[in-house]
């Protein structure tokens, strides 16, 4: 994602240059600053969290509840821009292909177990296992995860995950 400035400059660049058309160049600078104000304002992201392997046991608690309740803004707030996500066949998948897919995930919750987290300054990871039920409580999978965070803009955000599904005779 470009950087706002970067996006504006741009913008400006490609409208012409006459007299005649700096109302076009106004007009277009307040519709991109009022639409940066709207998203930012729509973000209602935490601020100042502590940087504790308790936060991240608590982060990932929120993430699994958010994704039950099919939260895109709440999901998005954890993720970094940059964050990628190797899923249980190993394919990869960004920020954006992980948000977009949110609302079509079919009902159910996932259960947090087995759950550890480490902090060494402002990077972190926490390890645990999915435990993915369905509506009418039939365990549809288990997946062991560990997710790298980063402490960023006073919160944690995470830059990638990796899952692996475990058979039924494992544990």
């Amino acid at each position: 994602m470009a950087h706002p400035r970067s996006t504006l400059g741009l913008y400006l660049l490609m409208v012409p240059n006459s007299c005649q058309d700096l109302s076009v160049k106004i007009t277009g600078l307040l519709i991109a600053l009022l639409a940066l104000g709207l998203s930012a304002w729509g973000a209602d992201c935490p601020k100042n969290q502590p940087r504790t392997e308790a936060a991240l046991v608590q982060l990932e608690q929120n993430w699994a509840a958010a994704l039950s309740r099919k939260d895109v803004d709440a999901v998005a707030c954890m993720l970094a821009d940059e964050f990628e996500d190797a899923d249980v066949d190993g394919s990869l998948h960004s920020r954006s292909w992980t948000l977009e897919r949110i609302p079509h995930k079919k009902p159910g919750t996932n259960q947090l177990s087995e759950l550890r987290a480490h902090v060494e300054g402002d990077m972190g990871f926490t390890r645990g296992l999915a435990t993915l039920v369905d509506a009418s409580g039939k365990i549809v999978a288990r997946v062991r995860f560990t997710d790298v965070f980063t402490y960023r803009d006073g919160r944690w955000q995470a830059l990638a995950g990796q899952e692996s599904l475990l058979g039924e005779a494992s544990r």
